[in-house]
């Protein structure tokens, strides 16, 4: 009887253990090796896409214009960014708060610059007048978020041509002022997604096949 007991108290034991490993993991910021959900880290131009993305509503592919006919959404080069910034020096606000304070202060309007747009003009070894410094022209360097194992295939492309959001991989982008990770991209994440299409196309057995085919992903 004591040795039944003896075994049910280290059952009940384990079961206390595992559960209460379970539950700090879930609420803590520990991921298994390779889920980088939540990952936020600081890129050396504070680029909004609140701003640019929600405020202004530029289409991601304005910027990102790789993923409508690559595997890669790419980075924009700073000559698309120039397309704006050439004109646009810096915030409204900004721009408004130097009109009143030369207007009260009886004086001419003096430029505004951002100093993340003037990070831009570095890059490209240009004055605040676009004029070349002189200067070695240096790229951005952009750290990048969203990152998928070597093994793994994916296509900005085809995905698009399926007609999947750009938001339902990258979460809401347009209220985001800092982009941060918001899936674990884990392959169980994937394959749901890819079930639920295989679904929804059942009338196409070619594609539902290809959606659920390992060979799609996985070289």
């Amino acid at each position: 009887m004591s040795k039944l007991f003896s075994k049910q108290i280290k059952y009940i034991s384990l079961m206390i253990l595992v559960l209460g490993t379970f539950i700090i993991i879930s609420n803590s910021n520990y991921h298994i090796p390779g889920n980088q959900e939540g990952y936020q880290p600081d890129q050396p131009i504070k680029f909004s896409h609140q701003l640019h993305a929600g405020d202004l509503q530029v289409s991601c592919i304005y910027c990102h214009y790789g993923a409508e006919k690559s595997r890669h959404a790419g980075i924009p080069a700073m000559s698309i960014c120039m397309n704006c910034h050439k004109y646009v020096t810096a915030s409204s606000d900004k721009v408004n708060l130097e009109e009143l304070a030369a207007k009260e202060e009886k004086r001419k309007i003096k430029p505004v610059y951002s100093p993340e747009i003037l990070k831009i003009y570095s890059a490209l070894a240009l004055d605040k007048q676009l004029k070349e410094t002189g200067d070695v022209k240096k790229p951005v360097e952009w750290i990048k978020i969203h990152n998928l194992p070597d093994h793994v295939f994916f296509s900005h492309k085809a995905h698009n041509l399926a007609g999947v959001n750009c938001g339902d991989c990258h979460g809401q982008i347009e209220t985001m002022d800092k982009i941060k990770q918001v899936a674990d991209l884990s392959m169980g994440w994937c394959l749901k997604c890819h079930r639920k299409s295989a679904v929804e196309n059942s009338s196409a057995p070619g594609r539902t096949k290809l959606l659920l085919n390992c060979s799609t992903c996985h070289y």
